[in-house]
């Protein structure tokens, strides 16, 4: 029951004005005990529910609560799944955590792989480790929609590529899920010459078949670091190869368009960039299904920073800031501090692109970038009145990077203002003018 131990009691809600205080643990709702958040989720949704409550000194409470159906009751638990989290079982051939070296903050070793964490936080799951019980609940509870990494629905190949016996049956556990009302999104990480060129038409016709469950398929290209000794060889993709996936992409975006209305299936901003060729316009993106997964955030971007900076005045700015970006997006960071400068006279915007020693050359997204580089890099350069770094190279809601160097250590060291910008075009505009 430590599981059910309550860490925080919103101020105000429901379960504040019933008595319930941190450190209380839940028994059970309507008589009910609580296996996870699943259970939680589906038994709190009710008008009228009846807690048991277990006071620290070991007195047992009944709590009555009339509310509206599917109003929250207030209540935080020390783990956010009330349950173990379900690990990852598979070995697959393109895993990035599995290239990473060693002597870095252990949580950034952990694979989850649990459907739960899939509904409350939007993380992609290989289902390999659920039984049709678990698609079952999943079901009874609604929990929609779920996040699913596919790569291939070719059955041998899947089994191949995830290193695991029990990958194969993929399109039945998402027939099931679909056939029953879940909403699906899902994910392909390309490997160049194995899950790619007709096998990447075949995942891609077997999805076209369930697109009734369908929100969104998107196709990103495998990572690779520095660290793969021992590990399956892999080759990254090129500007030629980002064009061919592209040009087949395209394809199979056409047909959904005619088959289902939208182009489900997306391409994520990495094959655009990596090709030397434009990112497609906002609108291509409809209602961006999978932003959080790269696809469409630099559209989103140049959109935001073009209406932000439409509904300024111009105006004189008399300042000097600098911005420290991936190599893979510095010319779309380029365009937009030009239009900054030409928009407000004064302004000087220097763009550092930063090489990725750490994780190696082929890896040239901002996110992936360490504090140790930046600073290497960026030393004795002219960097201005602050230095602009985005959100996406920071743990979640800290100031510290990959490599556990802080922003105040940063900023020590290379005698200016650093500053964490969100990764929004109006944020930026804001960044660099300083309004």
């Amino acid at each position: 029951m430590s599981n059910l131990r309550i860490s925080q009691v919103i101020e105000g809600s429901i379960a504040d004005e019933a008595g319930i205080k941190p450190g209380d643990i839940l028994l059970s709702i309507n008589g009910h005990e609580i296996a996870d958040i699943f259970d939680y989720r589906f038994h709190t949704a009710n008008e009228e529910i009846l807690l048991g409550v277990e006071k620290p000194d070991g007195e047992i409470l009944r709590v009555e609560i009339e509310k509206d159906e599917w109003e929250d009751v207030g209540l935080a638990f020390e783990k956010p799944l009330l349950d173990e989290e379900k690990s990852c079982r598979n070995k697959c051939i393109f895993c990035f955590i599995d290239q990473l070296p060693k002597g870095m903050r252990e949580s950034l070793y952990y694979k989850d792989d649990d459907a739960r964490l899939s509904f409350l936080f939007g993380n992609y799951i290989t289902m390999t480790n659920m039984s049709y019980k678990d698609l079952e609940r999943i079901v009874k509870y609604r929990m929609s929609p779920v996040n699913i990494s596919v790569h291939t629905t070719n059955p041998r190949l899947r089994i191949q590529m995830l290193n695991n016996k029990y990958a194969g049956d993929i399109l039945g556990k998402m027939k099931y899920l679909a056939d029953n009302g879940i909403t699906l999104n899902a994910q392909i990480v390309l490997c160049r010459g194995i899950n790619d060129g007709l096998e990447l038409d075949r995942t891609l016709r077997d999805l076209s078949e369930l697109t009734y469950g369908h929100h969104s398929v998107s196709v990103v290209p495998v990572g690779l670091t520095r660290f793969r000794e021992g590990l399956s060889e892999l080759k990254p993709y090129d500007g030629k190869s980002a064009k061919e996936v592209i040009s087949q992409v395209e394809k199979w975006q056409r047909f959904f368009v005619e088959k289902d209305g939208g182009r489900i299936v997306y391409l994520s901003d990495e094959w655009y960039l990596m090709s030397g060729g434009n990112v497609p316009c906002y609108e291509h993106y409809e209602d961006f299904p999978q932003i959080e997964n790269g696809v469409g955030m630099v559209a989103s971007l140049i959109r935001e920073f073009s209406e932000s900076i439409a509904g300024e005045k111009k105006r004189t700015i008399n300042k000097t800031v600098s911005i420290a970006c991936g190599t893979l997006i510095h010319n779309v960071i380029e365009n937009l501090a030009k239009k900054a400068e030409e928009y407000f006279p004064g302004l000087k915007v220097f763009v550092h692109p930063v090489r990725n020693n750490f994780f190696g050359e082929t890896v040239t997204v901002t996110g992936l970038l360490t504090g140790k580089d930046i600073m290497e890099q960026l030393k004795g350069k002219n960097l201005g009145e602050k230095l602009l770094l985005s959100e996406t190279l920071f743990r979640a809601g800290t100031e510290i990077f990959l490599d556990d160097v802080e922003l105040r250590e940063l900023s020590m060291e290379l005698g200016v203002k650093a500053v964490k910008v969100k990764c929004k075009g109006d944020e930026f505009l804001r960044a660099l003018t300083g309004y």
